[in-house]
């Protein structure tokens, strides 16, 4: 039979009273003796539930501010103690110590201080020592001891204590235990990375929500998501988002984030296989699928403007994974919900993360984010011939589709309109071929179009074969030692050529 454990003691001390209400009436309907500090006595004293104030116990008031309060050892003895030692018993019988049942601990809040002020005072104030001490000592003593560390277990908790009537398993103890353990450790990663700040110390990345997904890049993997997607998206319709849905939606988030017109952008495998930007969002939806209807089957969708009935009546023609947009229009959302599977999100405003990490070998490389958007004036002339108005403006809209795509990775556009790419490839003259291919066998001519490639070019090659067809203007960082032979090359056959400085490799 498991080891049940019948909560007669409890010690509640609590920065938010949220819910406490009910655990604190739970227990005293069922005769639980409870003890308690501060704020917390009064909030269960104006309740009219009778408690012990923990100076009753240690014959110590609240001292220095506050900071000591439980750190006693007739509190940490009565959540240390083993029933199961004969001689912890006797030494709690001598020193008259409690055994406390139950701890219910809700932290000062470290993170929400750090993201309101930059008081570091106040701040340092909010780093909890009795608290994190409460519930490591009872997350330890979990055979003895249950353990409430945070507002969101109180509902757990609750609901286990009533179907147990006031008792709880020691699989749910156990439960309870390994929850603390996350919320101390995270608390404590949290402090960590505030006193680190731009400095480069140990790796410590805390995220307390965990997702299971359906399966990873494979069936045969499996895949978790650590964070909040609540932050990012809400889901309207459809299918659980999977392992490989999430790495198309990070990619549309920030290359969306890039455009201020009406813009649409079709993502397959972490790239834009379309991408247009045009006044009316309708426009914007035809233009980016006719730059590769084919790879758009299946793909992911997203823009930067609410989905209205018209817009939603031209995309509900193609199969498609995924549709995220600041807003769908009732009309537009009843259309799209004809196909049960398909994935409708609303995009909220949200920062995201400004540091990038992934697993390597057997450790973790960690980044800064790639934050940098060049504009017409970040686009150096390094040609006699000067891009007109129009080739600077797709030259900035070119590049920013390039930012986003893998490496090597060349764009072609014209009008604000994504003509062709070549991602991931293994030389730049091969992502260039591979863009030309894509444009032609789509129908586009690329006579007047511009290229921006994410890097350097190493020889004049790549520029040859643009000009050959039909590029007219070219954006690129700059930086070979090279870097003349394609100026020069330019210069013969009246091209224009911008560099910026910045490399966008996308690995």
């Amino acid at each position: 039979m498991e080891d049940i454990k019948k909560i007669k003691t409890a010690l509640i001390s609590v920065y938010s009273k949220d819910k406490l209400e009910k655990i604190v009436r739970a227990l005293d309907g069922n005769g639980v003796e409870i003890y308690s500090t501060g704020g917390t006595y009064e909030f269960i004293h104006k309740l009219g539930i009778r408690a012990q104030t923990v100076e009753s116990l240690t014959s110590y008031p609240s001292i220095l501010g506050g900071r000591v309060k439980t750190l006693h050892p007739k509190v940490f003895g009565g959540i240390l103690g083993r029933m199961d030692q004969h001689e912890d018993r006797m030494q709690m019988d001598f020193y008259q110590i409690p055994a406390f049942d139950l701890v219910v601990v809700d932290l000062y809040p470290f993170e929400e201080t750090v993201r309101t002020t930059r008081n570091e005072e106040e701040i340092i104030e909010k780093i909890d020592i009795g608290g994190i001490a409460l519930i490591r000592a009872a997350a330890k003593n979990y055979h003895d001891v249950v353990v409430v560390s945070s507002v969101d277990l109180y509902d757990p908790f609750l609901e286990k204590y009533v179907s147990g009537n006031g008792c709880l398993s020691l699989s749910d103890r156990k439960w309870l235990a390994r929850e603390a353990f996350n919320i101390s450790s995270h608390y404590d990663s949290m402090i960590y990375s505030w006193f680190l700040k731009e400095e480069r110390g140990s790796f410590k990345k805390s995220i307390l929500q965990a997702h299971t997904l359906r399966y990873g890049e494979n069936p045969h993997q499996d895949g978790y998501f650590y964070g909040n997607p609540d932050d990012v998206f809400s889901q309207l319709h459809g299918k659980v988002i999977s392992y490989n849905n999430l790495g198309d939606l990070d990619t549309a988030v920030n290359l969306i984030g890039e455009f201020e017109e009406p813009t649409f952008a079709i993502i397959k495998h972490n790239n834009a296989c379309g991408l247009a930007s045009r006044s009316q969002l309708a426009e914007a939806w035809k233009d980016a699928l006719a730059a590769d209807p084919v790879s758009a089957f299946g793909g992911v969708l997203v823009t930067n403007r609410p989905v209205d009935l018209a817009c939603a009546q031209e995309i509900n023609a193609l199969f498609f994974e995924i549709l995220l947009a600041p807003d769908i229009e009732k009309e537009a959302l009843e259309v799209l919900q004809a196909k049960k599977n398909r994935i409708l999100l609303r995009q909220k405003q949200v920062v995201l993360p400004d540091r990038t990490f992934r697993s390597a070998l057997n450790g973790v490389i960690e980044q800064s984010k790639d934050l940098k958007t060049e504009t017409v004036t970040d686009l150096k002339p390094v040609t006699r011939t000067l891009p007109t108005g129009q080739e600077l403006e797709d030259l900035v809209f070119a590049n920013k589709i390039v930012k986003h795509s893998r490496s090597n990775a060349i764009v072609l556009a014209k009008n604000k309109q994504l003509l062709g790419s070549g991602v991931g490839q293994t030389s730049r003259v091969d992502a260039l071929k591979q863009a030309i291919a894509k444009a032609i066998a789509f129908g586009f001519d690329l006579h007047g179009a511009v290229m921006a490639s994410d890097a350097f070019f190493p020889f004049a090659d790549s520029v040859e074969i643009a000009h050959k067809a039909g590029i007219t203007a070219i954006v690129q960082p700059g930086g070979s030692v090279r870097d003349q032979d394609s100026v020069d090359y330019c210069n013969a056959h009246e091209l224009s050529m911008v560099f910026t400085g910045i490399r966008h490799f996308k690995h």
